[in-house]
């Protein structure tokens, strides 16, 4: 997949510069690549285009030393000054992921990246709105709606990814349970209809 040329301009740049930095660090000895699995608001807005997110939420294939300089600055389509940074806390074992969720995930290209040191995947979209579902507040309730209502994901696929994923889980299964059924509503009420235009 490559990143789609929708985006603004100043958001690309950035999260370019970032992947970037981290990919420099790579050695040319590696047998196999290391892979930065995307997730959170910067995965949805590859997708989207909706919901410019302020942090990048990635996981990686093998411990990485990371560079300092991964926030960079940069202007929206309206001039204003807006940061982009890698999020150094994100865990993904916090939230619902299938056990799959890697080995699905798609490759996203990157100027200038050589996908055989660092490859940069994004979770599919169907991983993408199961991993939302723990947490379940307004902005990931909006960015399911959004993959929903553009013709991404189904109500069948992401509950049956979600009841998969629930094994590895550990804490009240009970009220993720409710925010499977939740999430797999809003799915249905944003799901496009036949003869109706996606938006």
């Amino acid at each position: 997949m490559k990143i789609p040329r929708s985006l603004p301009q100043g958001y690309v740049d950035a999260f370019v510069k970032i992947v970037s930095r981290i990919a420099a660090g790579m050695p040319d000895t590696l047998k196999e690549p290391v892979r930065m699995y995307i997730a959170g608001g910067a995965a949805t807005f590859m997708y989207t285009g909706v919901r410019v997110s302020a942090d990048i939420d990635a996981a990686f294939s093998r411990r990485v030393a990371l560079p300092t300089e991964l926030e960079v600055a940069y202007r929206d389509q309206d001039g204003t000054l807006r940061t982009l940074y890698l999020d150094r806390q994100y865990n993904d074992a916090f939230g619902l992921l299938h056990q799959a969720a890697h080995d699905d995930s798609i490759a996203l290209q990157v100027d200038g990246v050589d996908p055989a040191k660092f490859e940069v995947r994004l979770l599919s979209p169907t991983d993408l709105a199961v991993s939302k579902i723990a947490r379940f507040a307004d902005p990931d309730q909006a960015d399911i709606a959004q993959l929903a209502r553009i013709g991404l994901i189904e109500t069948e696929s992401v509950r049956a990814r979600a009841l998969e994923s629930l094994p590895d889980f550990v804490g009240n299964v009970a009220a993720l349970k409710t925010s499977i059924d939740l999430a797999c509503k809003l799915i249905a009420k944003n799901a496009p209809r036949p003869g109706k235009p996606r938006v």
